[in-house]
């Protein structure tokens, strides 16, 4: 027990660093990315017996991190959602044209290296945190955890469909806030 607990004491000091700046990558929250390293952290207290070390302790630690990373996005998309002003008739006339003024701009001035653009980030973060709960979480595992649309859908429980609607108008919101608060600007 005691050999358990100075293991973990100089695994906390060693990886919580590099822990936190994945979460922190994954989920775009301070806090939020704190409490995942922390519940790894106390998950792996829990089960520290039966790490057998056929991986490394950090490769052990990050897939815990993972897997809470993945249930934090899960706990979020079952809240209900209300959908008010965010339908397509936000952005199409009823025949499925553009509205005049939500046409998508051009965005081809200086923006090769937006993403490397401190500025930029925090502009986008404010948008994704703007989109509601599940169409946030479905963008998020999609572009920056990297999971297949296939994947997404088993993960949070809902359809394909519902999956694909919920990514096409999360992009058309992403677009219109991102134009508003950058290039506008």
């Amino acid at each position: 027990m005691a050999k358990d607990k100075s293991t973990l004491s100089y695994w906390v000091d060693e990886h919580t660093q590099a822990m936190y700046s994945w979460a922190f990558h994954k989920v775009s929250d301070m806090e939020i990315a704190k409490d995942l390293v922390q519940d790894t952290f106390l998950a792996a207290a829990e089960k520290i017996s039966s790490f057998k070390g056929d991986s490394s302790p950090k490769t052990w630690l990050f897939s815990i991190l993972n897997y809470k990373i993945i249930d934090h996005y899960r706990s979020k998309v079952k809240t209900p959602q209300r959908m008010e002003n965010q339908s397509f008739e936000q952005f199409f006339t009823s025949n499925g044209e553009w509205k005049k003024d939500k046409q998508p701009g051009d965005w081809h001035e200086d923006s090769d290296n937006l993403l490397d653009s401190p500025a930029f980030l925090a502009v986008l973060k404010e948008c994704l945190d703007a989109l509601p709960e599940q169409w946030s979480t479905c963008v998020k595992l999609k572009y920056l955890m990297n999971k297949k649309g296939e994947e997404i859908c088993q993960e949070v429980e809902i359809s394909p469909t519902n999956y694909w609607q919920i990514v096409h108008r999360a992009k058309l919101q992403l677009r219109e806030c991102v134009e508003d608060n950058w290039f506008k600007n």
